[in-house]
């Protein structure tokens, strides 16, 4: 029999990878399953959703999800019966906070899925309970792991050069400086090398994706990532009414304003409701910003994972070798680096533009069920009482200096004093 180092490909890691980019094959090659369909304004539009052709293709997406992920959580230990019974439960958790995301007013405001997915997932585990049978289905970093392989597809080196240099200038000097800050006010305010690292990323990048990426970098505790997440959509709320309104008040021009609102707000949607307030060409500004630091995701993982590997262990134990590095690397982010590669420069472009719903339709799924599954995970009194509210202050913070400084660099890069301001 292998040893277990001899046996490296079914690791948790590669078996992510091995989903990820079997998904990247299948779906170019034609097999592209119809998503279900979750967006709605009305009550009348909600019933809808419920007709049977879109609760036909949410059972056939459930079972393609079920196929792919199955060979990987059997060698992780799992038994096929239960883990069945108990995906098709974390399924129609993830499904049901896609639904409600899906309303129009959610959507405005930018409360994303993962929100939705997390609080059910902790009503269920709190309230109903899990039993083990459901607990085999919960993966959280297969699932995780599996969708940031995919998401590496959507991210195309063609799509960073249309950001503009611009975008990407600002993007850097954001993510570097505020990262660098919010680590060491997080260290400031003795949270521990992991829940720094976290947040910091989650600040400085794109919010909820970056503190994923993050936590599976260094294969951090998950309680924290829910905890990350929650606070990032509930800070961007009020964000959203507040800086569009201080754009106005302040007299900023569209194109420096949309800057600001996309390097300091935390997910796209936020961006773009409040982008929608002041002008189209805001919300595009915006749009462009925030995707000039979303391409950094893949970057930071990188960083953040060697710069985990090489740190010293506990008691007197030395830095990590290069082996260890090798070790402890997360092989996520080869899949995602290899998926950007691959899809940048040598996939079709019409197949790429033809697969990128479904891809990212996917990749949704995946995250959805992660979140479900951290909410399964975790207790209430875990989130209510974590490191007695500092973490909390911390992101508030680090998001203050992230509106100061953003605000600073919009002005000087977009304002016309020193490069053209780009036609939007």
């Amino acid at each position: 029999m292998a040893s277990a180092s001899n046996r490296w490909w079914i690791h948790e890691d590669w078996l992510a990878v091995w989903l990820g980019l079997a998904t990247l094959i299948v779906v170019p090659l034609g097999l592209r399953p119809a998503l279900p369909a979750f967006k709605w304004a009305s009550t009348t539009a909600l019933g809808g959703l419920f007709n049977a052709a879109n609760l036909q293709t949410s059972l056939i997406l459930c079972a393609i999800l079920f196929v792919m992920a199955l060979p990987g959580a059997l060698a992780l230990g799992a038994k096929a019966g239960k883990f069945a019974l108990g995906f098709l439960v974390v399924f129609a958790l993830s499904w049901l906070a896609q639904l409600i995301a899906g309303n129009s007013t959610m959507a405005y405001w930018g409360i994303e899925y993962v929100i939705f997915a997390l609080v059910l997932g902790l009503l269920f585990s709190n309230v109903i309970g899990c039993p083990a049978w459901l607990m085999e289905a919960v993966r959280t970093e297969y699932f995780i792991k599996s969708g940031l392989v995919i998401m590496g597809a959507t991210i195309l080196f063609q799509d960073i050069m249309e950001a503009g240099v611009l975008g990407m200038l600002q993007a850097v000097l954001v993510v570097v400086v505020v990262w660098y800050f919010s680590f060491w006010l997080c260290r400031r305010l003795k949270l521990d090398d992991e829940f720094s690292a976290m947040l910091s990323t989650a600040v400085s990048i794109c919010g909820v994706s970056a503190a994923i990426a993050a936590c599976g970098a260094i294969h951090g505790d998950r309680r924290r990532l829910s905890y990350v997440a929650s606070v990032v959509l509930i800070v961007a709320v009020p964000m959203i009414v507040i800086q569009p309104w201080l754009i106005k008040t302040m007299g900023l021009s569209d194109v420096v304003g949309g800057a600001w609102l996309g390097g300091t707000l935390d997910t796209t949607g936020s961006v773009v409701a409040a982008g929608s307030l002041i002008s189209e060409t805001a919300m595009k500004m915006g749009t462009i910003v925030k995707f000039s630091q979303n391409v950094l995701i893949g970057v930071a993982a990188f960083l953040l994972s060697v710069w985990w590997s090489m740190k010293s262990g506990n008691g007197n134990q030395p830095k990590a070798s290069a082996r260890v590095i090798w070790e402890r690397f997360p092989k996520f982010v080869i899949g995602f680096v290899a998926a950007s590669l691959v899809f940048s420069f040598l996939v079709d472009p019409a197949v790429v533009k033809a697969t990128k719903g479904t891809l990212t339709g996917l990749r949704t799924a995946w995250f959805a069920l992660a979140f479900a599954c951290i909410g399964l995970e975790t207790k209430f009194t875990d989130l209510l009482t974590m490191e007695n509210g500092r973490p909390f202050f911390a992101f508030l913070g680090a998001q203050t200096a992230n509106v100061i400084w953003t605000l600073i660099l919009a002005w000087l890069i977009f304002g016309g004093m020193f490069f053209a301001v780009p036609k939007i």
